[in-house]
């Protein structure tokens, strides 16, 4: 088992060790500068001699060395084969798909079978361990290894890491650790080449471990290839980490704002999902809420709050989102208050709007459920028409035309009234989801009806797979970064 460090000695400019120059097609810093006639390094003076050798040598000049074109043609092949690589991880969007890039290119480069790779937690710590050519059951079992046997350890330490780890057979190499030789012979694991991903501003990032099938070790080109390109994959990936971090950050935030629970009251089944847009891109915030009523009735809502008013850009998600957590516990009081009329609800959610968010405006749909009767009464604040499932089919259920709150000097609309069949499923949602159906509104409400309607059977009499039905339909969808929050709303009547 080897491990090397990063060189501590360094060049001036006017120093002799000095290396004295570069072939132009030689990518600085590979191994190997092809050599002169003499043995000595190629400099830019002898590259016109070396052309004019190789087209015949005119006025006398000597031929290039036997084997030169090759070296420089092998130098440009990898050159060419690293910018592929570090071209196709710089297309790569989101964490999983650049992880995913790292593991694939290093075993491509390497000449590898296998790979593993864990990343830095934020509070420390290694994470859950993603492989390649790896399954479940092999993954599992090398984190059993201990860690002062743990070359994954050695390479995310913050003192003396190596600047690589290799060990020609993991199975027979005595520097390593007795349980991880059992589980390389165990698994098949030959040769390993191992890499750290860091940078000076954020330190170790990830650690990745490259096997072969059989004792073997990369070549010179081979490690040098692989290094410079963990030196383009570090900075990348700690990109993609700190955006996943803010990913995170800003669901646990929504989340929060929400219902922890769902109520589940007698004949009535609810189900609810969220999928939040992050807040680097999201314009606004949306909610959903299921409110139980001192009479036995239920109002369900859902809508979406915008950044600082028309035409607000992704700066004001966050305000927004706190917004959103403000207009939601003020809708719950007015449910509570006078939830059996819903245009009362909304009439006085507007007016608390205007007058505590005058730079904010909101969309709403409120249903008053009557979950005996199978009633529902609802009415909608310039937001999508909900869709009723039923056993033919799925149809929308039209609500009026009207401005969203806050928008004009008074909102009015007045209310639907209808009765759901036993067994019949309402679905809200929020336009963000339904303008990942389509390329517009429009198409993505028909888009989103036409999918609730086509799910089967066994999906469509169960609110919380109807749920999920829909959101794998969606995510199937290629319509670009999501801009704002995918949000459900089901509710089934027994």
């Amino acid at each position: 088992m080897t491990e090397s460090h990063p060189p501590s000695t360094s060049f001036e400019p006017g120093d002799p060790r000095r290396p004295r120059g570069l072939s132009v097609l030689d990518h600085p810093g590979f191994p190997g500068t092809p050599a002169g006639p003499a043995g000595q390094q190629l400099c830019p003076s002898d590259e016109p001699q070396a052309r004019s050798g190789a087209a015949g040598a005119p006025e006398g000049r000597t031929a290039p060395p036997a084997g030169l074109q090759d070296r420089l043609a092998g130098r440009l092949s990898d050159f060419t084969s690293l910018q592929e690589h570090t071209e196709r991880l710089a297309r790569a969007r989101g964490l999983t798909a650049t992880l995913e890039a790292v593991l694939a290119s290093g075993t491509a480069l390497l000449g590898a079978r296998r790979a593993l790779l864990v990343t830095v937690l934020p509070g420390g710590g290694p994470s859950q361990p993603i492989g390649y050519g790896l399954d479940r059951a092999s993954l599992g079992a090398l984190e059993t290894v201990p860690a002062e046997q743990s070359l994954v350890a050695r390479l995310l330490r913050e003192h003396d890491r190596p600047a690589q780890v290799q060990s020609h057979d993991l199975a027979d190499d005595p520097a390593i650790g007795a349980r991880l030789r059992e589980l390389a012979a165990h698994l098949g694991l030959g040769g390993c080449h191992g890499l750290p991903l860091a940078t000076e501003e954020d330190g170790p990032l990830a650690a990745v471990l490259w096997f072969y099938d059989e004792p073997a070790e990369p070549t010179e080109r081979q490690r040098e290839l692989v290094r410079r390109y963990g030196d383009v994959a570090a900075p990348l990936l700690a990109k993609q980490l700190a955006a996943e971090q803010v990913r995170r950050t800003t669901e646990a935030l929504c989340r929060g704002l929400l219902p922890d629970r769902l109520p589940q009251p007698a004949g009535l089944r609810l189900a609810a999902r969220l999928v939040p847009a992050g807040l680097d891109r999201s314009v606004g915030s949306d909610w959903y809420d299921a409110i139980p009523l001192p009479d036995g009735t239920v109002g369900l809502t859902v809508g979406s709050v915008s950044g600082d008013g028309p035409g607000a850009g992704p700066c004001s998600a966050p305000g927004a989102a706190a917004a959103m957590g403000r207009v939601r516990a003020a809708l719950r009081a007015y449910a509570v208050l006078e939830g059996e009329d819903p245009v009362s609800v909304l009439g006085d959610l507007e007016l608390l709007l205007k007058t505590t968010e005058p730079a904010r405006s909101a969309t709403a749909l409120y249903a008053w459920i009557e979950p005996d009767e199978r009633r529902i009464t609802l009415a909608g604040a310039g937001h999508c028409p909900p869709v009723l499932v039923t056993r033919q089919g799925a149809e929308f259920v039209e609500t009026s035309l009207s401005a969203p709150l806050g928008m004009l000097s008074c909102w009015e609309a007045p209310g639907v009234e209808l009765t759901a069949g036993r067994g019949d499923t309402l679905v809200l949602y929020t336009e963000g989801l339904a303008r990942r159906f389509g390329p517009t509104l429009h198409a993505g409400q028909a888009n989103l009806r036409r999918a609730a309607a086509d799910a089967p059977r066994d999906v469509r009499i169960d609110p919380d797979r109807l749920c999920a039905h829909l959101l794998a339909v969606c995510a199937d969808r290629d319509t670009g970064p999501a801009t704002d929050d995918l949000m459900l709303l089901a509710a089934r009547f027994e």
